[in-house]
This record gives structure tokens, C-alpha cells and sequence, in this order.
């Protein structure tokens, strides 16, 4: 590859998670390719997980992130989507194989070819698409993407808040739209955390009335003043025999070990369970009558396609939806603190690296110590 686009990030240095300042190549635009100056980009569970090897070996140093906003600062000849000067976005995949059925309908995150969805971060891709070998994701300031992955930010959204939009936002809204969730409908949310806490806010202005299901007392008032009628203690049993089967749907976001046949208890007959936290064991002790007697469904769902992902976007902008974040510094520091209280669940409600104001600032100044001190 004859030019190349130097990168500096906030990567993992190791399987431990620990951050480092690295630099790399990102290939530079082909002709429908757009490149983006990133501002911002979420920290998600899935970022920690790979990032610390938890599903698998990676190469590392490893650049993680995929809930990317920033400024279009080049496009190839044969763009469209986007201009110059415009905010777009980039979520969990880059790429797919384009010629599968679930990509000619727009299911991109279902893609069925050789390969599935080439991931932001962590995919193995051949060279003179990805220098290197491996894609690497956004904690880093610069992004090239092939316009069919990106997706056009209104203006409205060219924020910090906006960010977890593009993995958060989209796992709650695809779903929720294919279940025809709207006003009337009863809908429960298991957990509220960074998805949760935007599943509330969406199902809300998708006209349902939300019930939140937590563990913690301490987050009702939080429930609340999102959206949310009704909060349930779930550790008290008044609350949660109260609230048995009161609900048309449950969108359970819970990514710890639990008892997710309990989550069934608050389903009216012929209700469904939405999943799409991902615990570690399989779903126990839940027989085929438990479901069947009352007409129940259990449903999987991962991410959105790219459509979807454009339609969240501007249903987000018109209704002013946005995440609750905490802004920190891309820094190794920051992050690494930022990985550890994501896993203590100790963040309302999801952090968000403020890319354009501190990375390269900070890259460049530790750069000129070392040079000094070598």
C-alpha cells in the first residue's frame, strides 16, 4: 500500500488491559471510503472482554472501541453519503461480505458469508484493506470506512452523549422495533446499566409504558426521572408478586450470571424475552413447559444493520435521546480506571473518551519527555 494514514491510540498493550499510547497505519481512502477525525468514542463491555482476551487470543497491542463519532475529513471519489465537514458515525462492524442474503436486506449484523461482519476491532482482514492484519477500533483519532458502515449524524448529535448511540442505542432500538413496540405496549427493562438506561429512554418515546427491573434500590430515582412508570426492586418479593405477569415484553440486559427463567415470572401469557446481555451460562433449570403452557418466546438479538442503525440515529436526534455519560481524557490511565469501574458497574451510565481535545495533546507530550529523557 503505497500511502498510509498514521494513527495514534489509547491501545491494549497486553491480555491484562492495560493501556499504552501506540501508533498505527489505517489505509488511506479507496474510492467510497470516508475518513473520519474521531471526537469521541464509547467504552463498552464488549471492548473490555476482547480486549482482555476473555473470548479468545488476540494480537495485541489491540485498539478497541466501536461507538465512534466524528468529523468527515476526506472521502473518496465515489461517496455519497456524506460530505466534508459532516458528522458521521461508525459502530461495531466495518465490513461484511456484501453478497449474503441477511446484507442484500440490510441485516449486516447477521451477515452469513465465510467471514460474518468484519468487527471494528479484532478482525483478522488481508493488509492492503487493514495495515497490519487486524482491524483496530476507536479509541484513536483517526478512522477509514467504506461508506456502506457509516452512518450520517445530524447535527443535533455532534456530542459526547451521542457516542454510545452507535452500539448501546442501536442493541436497544433494532429489536424493539421488529417486536412493534409502541404506544399501549407494557415493556420491562432487566437491568439498568448502559443499555438499559437507553432502552428506557427509547421504548419510552416508542410510546410504551417502561417498567424498570433492577437489584438496586439506589437506582430507582434514576429509573424514574428517565421514563420509567414503574421501577421493581427485584431482591424484594412484595414488589416482584405484584408485578407478575404485567408485561408484553422483556429486554433483558443483564450480562452477569443470572436466573433468567425469573425474568419470565413478569411476562403476560404470550409475551417475549428480548436477550441481549450475554452471560457466560447457558439458561438453566427452564423446561420447555414453562414456555409452551403459557405461550412465551425467548428472542435473541445482536446490534442492527446499518439502515436500522441510520433510522435510531434520526429517531434519537428528532426526540433528543442521548446516553448518560461520564467524560474522561483518552489517556492509559483514564482508561484503564474506566475499564475497571465499567466492570464494578460503578459508572452512570457509560463513559465516553474525549478523543479530539486530549489524545493526540497528551500522545505527542509524553512523546517529547521521552525523546528528552533518551
Amino acid at each position: 500500500m503505497s500511502e498510509v494514514i498514521l494513527c495514534k491510540s489509547v491501545s491494549c498493550a497486553d491480555s491484562s488491559g492495560k493501556h499504552m499510547f501506540h501508533s498505527f497505519n489505517r489505509r488511506s481512502p479507496l474510492p467510497s471510503d470516508v475518513h473520519i477525525k474521531i471526537r469521541y468514542s464509547g467504552v463498552c463491555h464488549s471492548d473490555i472482554h476482547c480486549g482482555r482476551g476473555d473470548w479468545g487470543p488476540k494480537s495485541y497491542p489491540l485498539c478497541t472501541g466501536h461507538e465512534i463519532l466524528g468529523e468527515v475529513v476526506n472521502v473518496g471519489a465515489e461517496v455519497s453519503k456524506v460530505k466534508i465537514g459532516e458528522i458521521a458515525g461508525v459502530g461495531c462492524f466495518v465490513d461484511s461480505c456484501r453478497g449474503c442474503e441477511e446484507c442484500k436486506e440490510g441485516e449486516e449484523n447477521y451477515c452469513s458469508g465465510p467471514r460474518g461482519f468484519r468487527g471494528t476491532y479484532a478482525h483478522k482482514e488481508r493488509e492492503d484493506l487493514v495495515p497490519g492484519g487486524v482491524t483496530q477500533g476507536g479509541y484513536s483519532t483517526d478512522i477509514v470506512v467504506d461508506e456502506r458502515y457509516v452512518v450520517k449524524v445530524p447535527e443535533a448529535l455532534n456530542r459526547a452523549e451521542a457516542a454510545p448511540l452507535l452500539c448501546a442505542g442501536i442493541t436497544c432500538f433494532a429489536p424493539f422495533i421488529q417486536a412493534g413496540v409502541r404506544p399501549g405496549m407494557k415493556v420491562a427493562v432487566a437491568g439498568l446499566g448502559g443499555l438499559g438506561h437507553m432502552a428506557v429512554k427509547i421504548a419510552k418515546k416508542l410510546g410504551a409504558e417502561v417498567t424498570v427491573l433492577t437489584r438496586s434500590q439506589s437506582k430507582v430515582e434514576s429509573a424514574l426521572a428517565m421514563g420509567a412508570s414503574k421501577v421493581v426492586v427485584t431482591t424484594n418479593e412484595e414488589e416482584v408478586k405484584a408485578a407478575a405477569k404485567s408485561v408484553n415484553l422483556v429486554y433483558n440486559c443483564i450480562s452477569a450470571s443470572h436466573d433468567m427463567v425469573f425474568y419470565l415470572s413478569f411476562l403476560k401469557n404470550r409475551g417475549t424475552m428480548i436477550v441481549v446481555g450475554l452471560p457466560p451460562e447457558p439458561i438453566a433449570n427452564l423446561k420447555a413447559s414453562a414456555l409452551a403452557g403459557r405461550g412465551l418466546s425467548i428472542k435473541g438479538s445482536l446490534l442492527g444493520g446499518i439502515k436500522a442503525t441510520q433510522e435510531m440515529i434520526d429517531f434519537c436526534a428528532r426526540h433528543n435521546i442521548v446516553s448518560d455519560i461520564e467524560l474522561i481524557p483518552a489517556t492509559p490511565e483514564a482508561v484503564d480506571v474506566a475499564w475497571e469501574r465499567t466492570m464494578k458497574s460503578d459508572v452512570k451510565y457509560r463513559f465516553v473518551l474525549d478523543t479530539a481535545a486530549t489524545l493526540e495533546k497528551e500522545f505527542d507530550e509524553r512523546a517529547k519527555k521521552r525523546a528528552k529523557l533518551a
